[in-house]
């Protein structure tokens, strides 16, 4: 395991999901970890969970606020995680979103990260820490999501590498990675309501993603600890000398070299 003592983290969207998952990867290999949400789990706060903010990332004033309760609470931060994002908007052709689903996609998955980071970036330049944006296989696959939300991803991964490369002189290490489909709990909500209206059962809608997919050679979908344990490397000294990279974790569904 990864040896993150004496680190501290923050991780967004991490109640859940894939973020959850990160959380307590984190956590478990030594890193206090601070996390946000709009609101707080309906079971509380995790106890692995050092601090816990409510606030909307997708206003300026949401994310300026979660990087100033870290800072304030740790003193600083060695690695931030920029996992919260998605869409609430349904599939449809690009004419049919207008300027309030555009604005609050852009938000939430690109301008979040891009305010988060401007706070953070003197603490990480001090503690010469690390920086993971999860983006998304929409970001390469557009057809698979909605326009708006593989446009601000891909967006979302351009702005990282150009970081990477600005910070990599002052020691920050800033990363991507990019999930293919993870079976998380919304995942599963989402299974169950294809099956239904579709008049099968969850492993028959399970095979529908894959095959929208264009397949997963592994078999399966992915498991959001194997997400964590990918980012629990990059953020440690066992990635030491990665930066600007853009990692897939899908499975191997991506038809590219």
């Amino acid at each position: 395991m990864e040896n993150l003592t004496g680190k501290t983290a923050l991780v967004t969207g991490g109640t859940k999901g894939i973020g959850e998952a990160i959380t307590r990867r984190l956590a478990a290999a030594g890193a206090r970890v601070a996390t946000t949400a709009r609101s707080k789990p309906a079971g509380g706060v995790p106890a692995h969970i050092d601090l816990f903010v409510a606030a909307d990332l997708s206003t300026s004033r949401g994310a300026e606020d979660v990087a100033a309760a870290v800072l304030e609470s740790f003193g600083g931060i060695d690695i931030v995680v920029h996992n919260a994002g998605g869409s609430d908007a349904p599939m449809g052709p690009a004419a049919s979103f207008g300027d309030s689903v555009w604005e609050q996609t852009l938000a939430l998955n690109l301008m979040a990260p891009v305010r988060i980071d401007r706070v953070l970036t003197p603490a990480l330049q001090r503690s010469k820490g690390a920086i993971v944006h999860v983006t998304s296989l929409g970001a390469r696959l557009p057809s698979v999501v909605t326009v708006p939300y593989a446009a601000a991803k891909a967006a979302l991964g351009n702005y990282s590498k150009a970081l990477a490369t600005e910070l990599g002189s002052s020691g920050v290490r800033v990363n991507r990675i990019q999930p293919g489909f993870i079976e998380t709990a919304g995942t599963q909500v989402f299974m169950d309501d294809m099956a239904a209206s579709a008049g099968t059962d969850h492993q028959a809608a399970r095979q529908a993603i894959m095959d929208a997919l264009g397949g997963v050679p592994l078999g399966r979908p992915g498991r959001p600890e194997e997400v964590a344990d990918l980012v629990a490397f990059l953020v440690s000294d066992g990635a030491r000398y990665i930066t600007g990279i853009d990692v897939t974790i899908d499975g191997g569904s991506f038809p590219s070299v």
